[in-house]
């Protein structure tokens, strides 16, 4: 790969993304940005390009935290730097991976010094060296969530604080924070993604002429790269130049009153959770004057302000669509344009209510393309059909054109696909116990990242060292060992590892019943939305998802396991339904799959959610076969969930008593919504070791 950065002025399009790393290459102040957009629209591209046109700063020699020599910081663990000698660098640029550790993010006691000398010495991390720079997050999201709250908390107060394994550090980190993710791979919480400043929303263009420029220029730089950035250098120096003059002018910048109550109507006019939004704007309007060269606030600096401030702020849950009212936008600007009038005029006022009367409604709309869902359209009922237990009604309820002979009974009419309902947030499902498998947001599990919670000897070869634990055991041999200078002798039984634990993601396993008596369309609706809903919140908490369906002789895999929430959506939504309920055949098909899973993936626990009413009419013995394909699980000690679709005034509780075979717990449609009634803690069945499934609440955003 090429040393040469790909130019910033070179990038197609993506008009949002360029002013908001503008605005925060002018003023840090405003809080970094934090870039949405799907795979391979240029997202690290861009910002890479950006460190490239930051001035160059002015460093003490010598001083690991980057210091400015014309004001060092006073607590700079390297100071003080009184008089000291300076030089010129370029601006750094660090990017942060996404498996990094909390010790190497915030810097840690320097093991070597400690152990050769005695001394205790603070060891920098990456928030040092980025310190009036850029720091570059690649796949937020990805990130664990304390290792996202430890960076967002220090570029919202400017200064790293260290108190670890002895050390007590305090130093300067201030820098432009820049966050990218695609959206798909699930979402930040809302609460980190308020201490983002701005946010762009990003997509690949679909204008052929300009997708054929993209790949032009791509090809050319791949070819030549110093070449084609010397095709740039001019337009790089200017707006080099221009980041320069606006950080100059930024100072003098003015924000009027009027802009100011604009500003702060808007964040009330959306109702914006906290004061976060009201200073961001105010800085990010201020910004985007001096990017343009004037010394006062404008209502299009306002405007401007508020879709790159507000739409992430407006989140409630991660199924919102992040997006501003542009209509609302309007309205609360003009209402507020004059407030600073010195002739009161009570016209605006009454005008300003009435129109906020008539159109507010209208305005807190979810987005395009709404319609009405799946259950809108009155559907004809199928009557007790669905819910009868003989395996003549338990076909899709439409009875045979032609008698047909005992022996060969006729093939249960198919039903068409019905839509699923729309998805919604879920109640949390955990494997009880502390796994091994890889790092997720499901089930606790000893893992890489998270918190150090105990210490321990190594298992194997030495992971994590665990200082403190490690000088605790060594100490009291010193005097036997001989240990004449400052230097501790050490052995290898004294060395002990951090055990950190983290969450872990899972296999989960749907098992959907797709008989006919689930074919009633109102209840097949609500049932597949349940199912989208599990699906959503399997993928977003980094889970395997796995599919198999079940109805009329048989079980089939509809999805193997995957990590693509998109697939398991579209075979859900095209599924079929009609026939007997071969429940037996599902979970001896799910048994088998999780089987093979365990020899691929051994450290991933699997997690089955069975999906029915309950019934078992697939052939001789349906019952007393599904109740020892049941017996499987149970022995295995599987983590099972058992979502009871049963509905009607006359209920047989098959499914309760299916999940009591499975040694899980059963939940109802209505109890799945995180927001219901029955959303407290739920404790399975007597446990069934590591297998046991809780089944809590997702904590609503603080």
């Amino acid at each position: 790969m090429s040393d040469v950065r790909y130019p910033f002025t070179a990038i197609v399009g993506m008009a949002d993304l360029r002013l908001g790393l503008l605005l925060n290459a002018v003023s840090p102040a405003v809080g970094g940005v934090l870039v949405r957009g799907e795979k391979g629209t240029a997202k690290s591209t861009m910002v890479r390009a950006l460190a490239g046109l930051l001035p160059s700063i002015a460093t003490v020699d010598g001083c690991r935290f980057a210091c400015d020599p014309a004001a060092p910081d006073p607590q700079c663990p390297d100071g003080p730097h009184a008089s000291a000698a300076s030089s010129e660098h370029p601006s750094q640029l660090v990017e942060l991976p996404v498996g990094v550790a909390e010790d190497r993010i915030v810097g840690s006691l320097d093991l070597e010094r400690a152990l050769a000398e005695g001394v205790k010495a603070y060891e920098p991390g990456l928030l040092a060296k980025a310190h009036r720079g850029v720091l570059y997050i690649d796949e937020v999201n990805l990130l664990q969530d304390h290792v996202v709250d430890l960076l967002l908390d220090a570029a919202a107060m400017g200064r790293s604080y260290v108190e670890r394994e002895g050390v007590s550090v305090r130093h300067a980190a201030r820098f432009l924070l820049v966050g990218t993710m695609n959206p798909e791979e699930g979402e930040l919480r809302p609460q980190l993604l308020d201490r983002f400043g701005l946010t762009v929303e990003i997509a690949a263009t679909r204008d052929p002429a300009e997708r054929a420029e993209v790949v032009r220029r791509r090809l050319a730089y791949d070819a030549d790269p110093a070449g084609f950035a010397a095709r740039f250098a001019e337009d790089e120096r200017a707006l080099a130049e221009r980041i320069t003059a606006a950080r100059e002018l930024l100072p003098k910048v003015e924000l009027t009153e009027v802009a100011l109550r604009q500003i702060t109507a808007v964040c009330a006019a959306f109702e914006v959770d906290g004061l976060r939004a009201d200073i961001v704007m105010a800085r990010t309007a201020v910004a985007l004057a001096a990017w343009d060269g004037r010394t006062e606030v404008l209502e299009e600096d306002v405007r401007q302000a508020a879709r790159l401030a507000l739409p992430h702020r407006r989140r409630r849950n991660p199924f919102d669509a992040p997006g501003l009212d542009e209509e609302q936008l309007e309205r609360t600007l003009e209402e507020h344009a004059q407030q600073d009038d010195p002739e009161p005029d009570p016209e605006p006022e009454g005008d300003g209510g009435g129109d906020g009367g008539d159109q507010g409604p209208d305005g807190d709309g979810d987005g395009p393309g709404g319609g009405p869902d799946g259950g809108g359209a009155p559907e004809p009922s199928d009557g007790g059909a669905p819910e009868a237990t003989t395996a003549d009604t338990d076909a899709a309820g439409d009875q045979p054109q032609q008698p047909v002979p005992a022996q060969h009974p006729a093939p249960a009419r198919e039903s068409a696909p019905v839509a699923a309902g729309d998805p919604y947030r879920t109640r949390l499902f955990t494997v009880r116990g502390t796994g091994h498998g890889a790092q997720g947001r499901r089930s606790p599990a000893e893992t890489t990242g998270g918190h150090t919670i105990r210490s321990r000897r190594p298992q194997g070869a030495l992971g994590r060292l665990h200082l403190t634990a490690t000088l605790q055991a060594a100490a009291p041999h010193q005097v036997a060992r001989g240990r004449s200078g400052r230097a501790l002798v050490l052995q290898k039984d004294d060395f002990r590892e951090q055990v950190r634990q983290g969450r872990e993601s899972n296999l989960v396993l749907f098992v959907v019943d797709a008989s006919g008596s689930m074919a009633a369309r109102q209840r097949m609706t609500a049932v597949k939305g349940a199912v989208l809903s599990l699906l959503m919140d399997a993928y977003q908490r980094r889970d395997k998802i796995g599919m198999i369906t079940f109805r009329g002789t048989g079980a089939e895999l509809a999805l193997p396991p995957t990590s693509s929430v998109e697939v398991g959506a579209a075979r859900l939504e095209s599924l079929p339904t009609g026939g007997r309920t071969p429940l037996a055949e599902g979970l001896l098909r799910a048994h088998e799959v999780l089987r093979v899973e365990r020899l691929r993936d051994p450290n991933r626990r699997p997690l089955l959610v069975v999906v029915t009413d309950g019934r078992a009419t697939g052939g001789r013995d349906a019952l007393a076969r599904s109740q020892r394909a049941a017996a499987l699980f149970a022995a295995q000690g599987t983590a099972s969930v058992v979502l009871d679709c049963e509905s009607g005034p006359v209920r047989l509780g098959l499914a309760h008593t299916l999940a009591g075979l499975l040694g899980g717990t059963s939940v109802s449609l209505d109890e799945l919504r995180a927001e219901g009634v029955a959303s407290l803690v739920r404790e399975n069945r007597p446990a069934a070791g590591r297998g046991d499934v809780r089944a809590t609440t997702i904590r609503k955003a603080a």
